[in-house]
């Protein structure tokens, strides 16, 4: 998030605001004060930086270019590494947490200008040419006419986002508090020797109701929802520089062979094509 806007971080690290291809004009006000239809902002977070919980009145769309990072709600957690974006309708309390020098850009859409959206948050692939309409979108100048090549500019950029490939990079987090409590060690380190037994002794739940709770709270099987957690560990340290190996052996994988053909099997690529190596 721009750091321009009062009160939004935790601690006291800041954002560097600015950029060449970006109009100054937009950056004079935040994106519920504009009047345009989309508005956008750019910036680069140090690693480390955490915003605090906060939602906008308008829908957000959260593009990575270089970097990582967590964004979390109360539904679940998103990783979002380099060349994806997360798209979070309005009125969504969310926060982020950055795990390296994270370069970003934000477009904020006014509701009343979007087709038809899911009602929660979403990560989708950037495409080549959802790339190009966004930087496109952001050389031009703010104050624009719906009818006016801005206008047409933005209307395609919608539309293309509604379009896009979502990716799988979401982790379900459970709404029943004692529930929430007992996996946040698996969130932190999804290899940790946890079984489903020592979670429902934490939840203070027998076996058999954490193994009935847990999938109507999340949409998944404990063992789904943990292989899951590993992947998105595993992109936030790919995204950090790690090697295939070390995330292997990090994960509890037999190997780094096992590991690609996991990831493999989730995104569809390996893990050094999913990077762009």
């Amino acid at each position: 998030m721009p750091a321009s806007r009062p009160g939004l971080y935790a601690g006291s690290r800041s954002s560097d605001i600015g950029d060449p291809v970006i109009h100054p004009l937009r950056l004079n006000k935040f994106p519920e004060e504009h009047p345009d239809p989309i508005i956008s902002f750019v910036g680069t977070e140090p690693p480390g930086a955490v915003t605090k919980p906060h939602m906008h009145e308008r829908a957000q769309l959260f593009h990575i270019l270089r970097g990582s990072v967590t964004v979390v709600t109360q539904g679940g957690s998103f990783v979002v590494p380099p060349e994806r974006a997360i798209f979070i309708p309005p009125g969504i309390v969310h926060h982020s947490n950055y795990h390296t020098e994270t370069d970003v850009r934000f477009l904020y859409m006014r509701p009343d200008g979007l087709p038809t959206m899911p009602e929660t948050p979403f990560v989708v692939h950037v495409t080549p040419l959802l790339r190009e309409l966004i930087l496109a979108f952001m050389g031009s100048a703010p104050d624009y006419d719906p009818g006016s090549p801005t206008g047409r500019l933005a209307a395609v950029l919608v539309d293309q986002i509604a379009a896009s490939r979502v990716a799988p990079l979401h982790l379900p987090i459970p709404e029943e508090p004692r529930l929430r409590e007992a996996i946040r060690p698996l969130i932190e380190d999804p290899a940790a020797e946890l079984s489903a037994g020592d979670l429902a002794a934490r939840a203070n739940l027998s076996l058999r109701s954490f193994e009935r709770h847990f999938p109507a709270q999340t949409g998944l099987s404990f063992r789904a929802w943990r292989q899951q957690a590993k992947l998105m560990k595993a992109v936030e340290w790919l995204s950090q520089g790690l090697s295939v190996g070390e995330v292997s052996d990090r994960l509890g994988y037999e190997g780094p062979s096992a590991f690609v053909a996991s990831f493999k099997k989730s995104f569809g690529v390996t893990p050094g094509r999913y990077f762009g190596d």
